[in-house]
């Protein structure tokens, strides 16, 4: 299993791009299910998930082939419904199967899905909004089936909580429902306006994407078309963190700064220094950073994925800071790790209190959900020493090769076997 060596006391130099969006990638792919022939992609990012995505697609008879800076996901020949155990328990993601084989195949079954370790993260939410279109389902030995007896059927669907996986599958299974759905409590993250515009680049008709109130006209069907996948605002955080944690002069490229408005706005009252562009973010040495309350909310709040990278600055800068995870349970799992290199953070269900000023040293530390692994990476880089993590798999789901992005910016990583 591999490791990452990260030799501390780093300077980041230069420029980074944000690769494309993982989070929005992995529904897009989903929704080549709904095309009749098929679907161009650019832009997706060469992550473990990807790969999982595209393993499982090609289960169900989609061929991919890349062309060019494109990959072509042809869906015309789809012949299974089945998601069977081995792939799906490997991400969470592989939920959003449901909507686009019901809308396809009138029905699916699918192994409930694996993924990160984060608390239970029920489906409840996407089975009661398909169930308001029509569906029936049914959980036994594992397995989600589904089947709807005539035609899914548009309807008013009122979230209990604006869950993004909800929306995305109940939007991409009421494209192609008869009539007119109405979503309302919908997730605002902007990879849910990212898929919507490759849906009506697709044919569907969906207004409302990006607000709390989608709607949506189903359509008979889905054509071929092309989309390039938005850049992943998640990573751009991670390095923008990074940069300020290691008091550094560095540019993200390739990000709108205003998908990463509330957090730029936190690393500010922090004491950052940052320049924002149109299309990228300069962080600029400060002459010190002071801790800060903050709590995890949906979009545009402060996102629950960039919590543990926030954290692992807040164990160095000046003073006392707070987390309120609002999103997830059991969000905490870094936190050991973090005390580990020498931070000194308690936590009492689900609010983190983080002493800073701490003085990192180098250790073994082990990774357990993809965004506490990069949260590891950023205190190694700060910390006195040699950082080893372990576990490395849960990074490469959502941060291409790490040692060699960051490497190329003047920090000395190193993958081991």
């Amino acid at each position: 299993m591999d490791k990452l060596q990260i030799t501390g006391k780093a300077i980041l130099k230069g420029s980074i791009s944000a690769s494309g969006s993982k989070n929005a990638a992995l529904p897009i792919m989903i929704a080549s299910l709904l095309s009749e022939n098929g679907l161009y992609l650019k832009n997706l990012p060469a992550l473990q998930d990807i790969l999982t995505m595209k393993k499982l697609l090609e289960n169900f008879g989609i061929k991919i082939k890349k062309i060019n800076s494109q990959t072509f996901f042809d869906s015309t020949n789809i012949n299974n419904s089945l998601a069977d155990y081995d792939l799906v328990r490997k991400m969470r993601a592989s939920i959003l199967l449901l909507g686009p084989l019901i809308a396809r195949f009138k029905k699916a079954k699918i192994s409930l899905p694996g993924g990160c370790a984060i608390g239970t993260r029920p489906i409840d939410i996407h089975l009661n909004g398909l169930e308001k279109l029509g569906v029936k389902f049914s959980i036994e030995n594992g397995f989600v089936s589904a089947d709807v007896k005539k035609n899914l059927t548009g309807a008013h669907i009122k979230l209990s909580f604006p869950s993004v996986g909800a929306t995305e599958n109940i939007m991409m299974a009421a494209s192609k429902a008869k009539g007119e759905t109405i979503i309302e409590n919908a997730a605002r993250e902007p990879e849910i306006e990212d898929l919507a515009k490759c849906l009506n680049k697709m044919g569907a008709k969906i207004a409302g994407a990006g607000t709390t109130k989608i709607i949506i006209e189903g359509v008979k069907k889905l054509s071929k078309s092309e989309h390039t996948i938005m850049s992943d605002r998640i990573v751009a955080g991670t390095y923008v963190i990074a940069a300020v944690m290691l008091n550094s002069e560095f540019i993200i490229k390739k990000i709108k700064p205003d998908l990463l408005s509330t957090p730029l706005e936190v690393l500010q009252n922090m004491g950052a220094k940052l320049e924002i562009g149109n299309d990228s973010i300069k962080v600029l040495p400060s002459s010190g950073i002071k801790g800060i309350a903050l709590k995890t909310k949906p979009y545009p709040g402060f996102p629950t994925d960039l919590q543990a990278q926030i954290m692992a600055l807040m164990s160095v800068a000046k003073g006392s800071s707070q987390i309120k995870e609002m999103i997830f349970e059991n969000r905490f799992m870094h936190v050991s790790e973090l005390n580990r290199l020498g931070a000194h953070i308690k936590t009492k269900k689900d609010v983190a209190y983080i002493e800073g000023g701490r003085s990192l040293k180098g250790a073994k530390v082990m990774a357990s959900d993809l965004r506490a692994s990069v949260s590891l990476v950023l205190a190694g880089l700060y910390a006195e020493g040699k950082t080893t993590i372990n576990r490395l798999y849960h990074l490469d789901r959502g941060y291409e090769k790490i040692e060699e992005t960051l490497g190329k910016c003047g920090p000395i990583i190193t993958r081991l076997k």
